[in-house]
């Protein structure tokens, strides 16, 4: 649903309504839940705090591929107080538009949003960092231990870019703080919640149910297409604005977020053979086969002792049969090209 109308300088604004609506009603739910509801309602207002911030973090990804607008500026202007505390907008864009390099994706040097390492770097790790990286390739140690661990390397790796001096991400640093100077005095006194509290509940679970979806979203494998995961159906699919049908997504980025269940719909079998099976019929499916067990290997399995090229590889069958979804069965293992 899109309305076009006039904009300064006699282009024309497109406003894709459904997503100007759900931001709209985000940080309702966020200002509802923590003036109305806290702390007559404390569980309830930590609950809905959670949904708001990870709703929000959804948006921003929404935003960043150019929705509810085409003009960027007010793209981030929608989204731009930082209810989760953490990512700077300006870099979220910029390190999730290099991980849409379908053809880099999973390499630990080129693909920021990548889980795996290269051997030589796992092998430097002491072994108590080892263990917490096999605990955070799991379901169950992604959802308590993903934030912390994701959180201390992007500020790690922050902090060394803004001391080397780089504009682009002290500047984008700098809007955050600007954001983060109204949302954390609105915490503070217009809720009446400590500080630690939202950090330690709200912030810290809406990142862990993010990470419910970006647990399993890629795989290495030599045929791009075959790195990209599809959970079919979820009562999550709002929450994470339909990514779950990731490979959709990373196909058509441009296409607004309610539109992705029916371009899949439509071509279904034909998004399943694209990525060779690497499906889900839902995160329970996920929950049952990975909840304590590591999902992928940590080292990444081409990177070896130096940046080399990835060398045809066979990722393992993963995808279960979704035929009893809708009567088209998943192939075991990608086609041959």
């Amino acid at each position: 649903m899109r309305i076009t109308g006039k904009r300064r300088g006699g282009g024309r604004l497109s406003i894709e309504w459904p997503t100007l609506i759900l931001i709209v009603a985000c940080y309702g739910l966020w200002l509802a839940a923590g003036i109305l509801l806290w702390p007559q309602w404390p569980l309830a207002a930590l609950a809905l705090l959670t949904i708001a911030i990870a709703l929000q973090s959804s948006l921003m990804h929404e935003c960043l591929h150019g929705h509810p607008t085409r003009d960027a500026r007010l793209n981030e202007s929608l989204v731009f107080l930082p209810i989760g505390l953490v990512y700077p907008y300006r870099r979220f864009k910029a390190l999730h538009l290099r991980h849409h390099a379908d053809e880099r994706l999973t390499d630990p040097f080129e693909d920021p949003e990548s889980y795996y390492k290269a051997l030589w770097r796992y092998e430097e790790l002491p072994r108590w960092a080892r263990a917490i990286l096999a605990v955070n390739n799991t379901m169950a140690g992604r959802f308590v231990l993903g934030p912390v661990i994701m959180n201390i390397g992007f500020l790690a790796a922050e902090a060394k870019l803004i001391g080397e001096g780089d504009r682009a991400v002290r500047r984008a640093w700098g809007f955050h703080v600007a954001g983060l100077a109204v949302v954390l005095p609105l915490v503070a006194y217009g809720f009446s919640m400590p500080l630690w509290l939202y950090v330690l509940v709200p912030a810290w679970l809406g990142q862990s149910l993010i990470s419910v979806r970006t647990f399993a979203e890629h795989q290495w494998s030599e045929r791009p297409d075959g790195r990209t995961i599809i959970v079919e159906r979820s009562p999550l699919a709002l929450l994470f604005l339909n990514n779950n049908l990731h490979l959709v997504h990373h196909k058509m980025p441009s296409a607004p977020w309610y539109r992705l269940p029916s371009l899949y719909r439509a071509k279904r079998a034909e998004w399943l053979r694209m990525n060779g099976g690497y499906a889900y019929p839902g995160y329970l499916a996920l929950l049952k086969d990975f909840a304590f067990r590591p999902k992928e290997p940590v080292p990444h399995p081409v990177l070896r002792r130096a940046r080399e090229k990835p060398r045809a590889f066979s990722p393992r069958a993963r995808g279960r049969s979704l035929g009893s979804a809708g009567g088209v069965a998943v192939p075991a293992r990608p086609a041959k090209e």
